[in-house]
């Protein structure tokens, strides 16, 4: 019986080998040859998850055909990854994709590194902060005052806490956007949010506009729920959207959803204008598509006396083609697993209804005390002290990095949590590999990217400060030099993956 899952076509994955693009090598640097420049460009798509373990890779005739190289060469690249245990292979059942054993699986996001990792590697992978004490306290201990008449329910609750329903509404309205309880649903979090939404529209199959570069993580849900992602690149220089390409998409390619962060977007940073929020909106009407706005990251400015847009909700408040989804990780803490959606009434009774079928509702203490945090004062504190603390640790990560790695290239964004850097040419899957091995752990391009874009950009969150942020990047550029000179030994089996 075949021990592979999945299969990637000789085409794919020359277009995944084909995006990983290095430096030219200079003066006296040894190229490997093709074959080891082969098997090492599907190990690195293997370890970043690009590539499925246990997918059935194309015959050695049919790859070496879409990638113009000899039969001869790609054979010896498979038993070279064979040699590795980073392939598998039994007659008449093909070739599979595997790990070595002692690996584990590489992971498709970008998910937290495991507590007892952190002592001796620096995790640049996940954009999230330490909670905002005395706050996270102070929240919990108001959610168990608040606790007693919930506890003498069922508990569960699908479209959310009435009072917390209700608070949000109330927020909605104070920045401009009437809003009444029943636009309301609260979620496990945005991505839960997210997903709920892409099983209600999308459906498997269904067509699902998003910006490039995209956060990986919604990216792979996407992918994961069936969609068929269609790419829409960003303005030149990442500076908002370009519309006239979102129009053209929305128009030919008619999506059933789109997915857009307008605030301090994830990975670039990017505030898109009020104007561009405006069109887009009326561009998704006029094509029948809905918008999921993220808000995740709205309060997250950064800089004084930046001026704000309006929400893109703002643009149909009836929130019946932009549905918004909120949530209090970003701006507070990830381990608060509260978020929400705002649409239209019968949007929200559809997906409390499907509720049923999936997680029944969102825990009561936690969004008791979300509540607590909104209607006492204590969000608006919170929040301020994450704002510094953030734009400390960009202001330490910039000067870093100009400091240590001077030929990249990135824009300081105006808030949120993320820096995007060009890499000066080096590649950004192999930088992500090489830097772990060092002690650096940062997230490549490719994977905020559909099919093998963004091969020369890395993200950087503004996770860490002072003495931390020096160390980081310090093991960064060394990393970068590894790579610049081929010194990073492509051959040997990295100890960890890239997430």
């Amino acid at each position: 019986m075949a021990q592979w899952t999945s299969a990637v076509g000789a085409a794919q994955l020359a277009r995944l080998l084909n995006s990983q693009q290095e430096r030219p090598a200079g003066p006296g640097t040894r190229r490997p040859p093709a074959y080891r420049a082969l098997a090492d460009g599907v190990r690195l798509l293997v370890l970043e998850g690009r590539v499925p373990v246990a997918a059935r890779l194309p015959a050695e005739r049919e790859l070496a055909l879409a990638l113009s190289v000899s039969r001869t060469t790609v054979a010896a690249a498979y038993e070279a990854l064979r040699a590795e245990g980073f392939l598998e292979s039994r007659r008449g059942a093909g070739s599979w994709t595997a790990v070595p054993a002692g690996n584990p699986l590489p992971a498709r996001g970008l998910e937290p590194l495991p507590p007892e990792t952190l002592g001796s590697l620096i995790d640049l992978g996940c954009a999230a902060l330490p909670a905002p004490e005395p706050w996270l306290t102070r929240a919990v201990q108001g959610a168990l005052e608040e606790l007693p008449p919930y506890a003498r329910t069922h508990g569960d609750y699908p479209a959310g806490v009435p009072a917390l329903r209700q608070t949000l509404a109330e927020r909605y309205t104070a920045r401009g956007i009437p809003t009444m309880p029943e636009q309301i649903m609260v979620t496990t979090g945005a991505m839960g949010a997210i997903d709920a939404i892409c099983h209600l529209f999308g459906g498997r199959g269904e067509r699902i506009a998003v910006e490039s570069p995209l956060y990986a993580n919604v990216l792979q849900l996407m992918r994961e729920a069936g969609a068929r992602l269609v790419p829409v690149a960003m303005a030149e220089g990442f500076a908002g959207w370009d519309m006239d390409r979102w129009r053209q998409v929305l128009r030919e390619a008619a999506p059933r959803l789109a997915y857009v962060v307008a605030d301090f977007h994830n990975p670039t940073g990017a505030l898109v204008g009020e104007d561009q929020r405006r069109q887009l909106v009326d561009a998704a009407r006029s094509a029948g598509t809905v918008v999921i706005v993220d808000e995740t990251m709205s309060e997250l400015h950064l800089d004084e006396g930046l001026e704000l847009p309006r929400p893109v909700c703002a643009f149909d408040p009836a929130g019946s083609t932009v549905v918004t989804v909120g949530s209090a990780s970003k701006a507070f803490w990830a381990g608060m697993r509260i978020g929400w959606v705002r649409a239209a009434p019968e949007v929200i009774r559809s997906l409390v209804a499907a509720r049923a079928y999936a997680d029944l509702g969102t825990p009561v203490l936690e969004q008791l005390a979300v509540n607590w945090l909104l209607s006492t004062g204590g969000w608006e504190q919170a929040v301020e002290m994450r704002r510094d603390q953030a734009r400390e640790n960009r202001d330490a990560l910039v000067a870093a990095l100009r400091r240590e790695l001077p030929g990249w290239e990135f824009d300081v964004p105006n808030g949120g949590l993320t820096l995007w850097v060009r890499t000066g040419g080096l590649s950004g899957s192999r930088l992500a590999e090489v830097g772990e091995r060092v002690g650096v752990r940062v997230p490549s391009g490719p994977r905020f990217g559909v099919d093998g874009a963004f091969e020369g950009y890395v993200r950087l969150p503004f996770t860490v400060s002072g003495a931390v942020a020096d160390e980081a990047v310090a093991r960064l550029a060394a990393a970068a030099r590894l790579v610049e000179t081929g010194a990073h030994g492509g051959t040997d089996t990295p100890r960890t993956f890239v997430a």
